[in-house]
């Protein structure tokens, strides 16, 4: 499956399993803009991240018990996270495997 194929959601939790154990809320934009900058760009400017992007869903990721954390401190995965974050993964290397 295509990264546009995949739910915003699902490319936040994949940005945040494959990089680091944690980020703050500026590191994950810069993440997932630098991964996937045609998800994560401004519709008109698509050279500048747009972090209103990710504002909803982490807040909809935090009540899913995806993820901890908030803007003013970091955002971390929980056990869950990771294994929704690892199924993505896998559908990732899936899709380079049939190119």
């Amino acid at each position: 499956m295509k990264p546009n194929k995949q739910s915003i959601n699902n490319l936040i939790l994949f940005c945040l399993y494959s990089s680091s154990s944690r980020f703050s809320f500026e590191e994950l934009v810069k993440e997932c803009f630098s991964r996937f900058p045609e998800r994560f760009s401004f519709s008109k400017i698509k050279k500048w991240p747009d972090s209103r992007k990710l504002d909803s869903s982490l807040r909809k990721l935090r009540k899913r018990k995806l993820i901890t954390g908030n803007p003013k401190t970091f955002f971390k995965l929980t056990n869950l996270g990771k294994k929704t974050a690892e199924d993505t993964a896998k559908v990732f290397r899936q899709r380079k495997l049939k190119i």
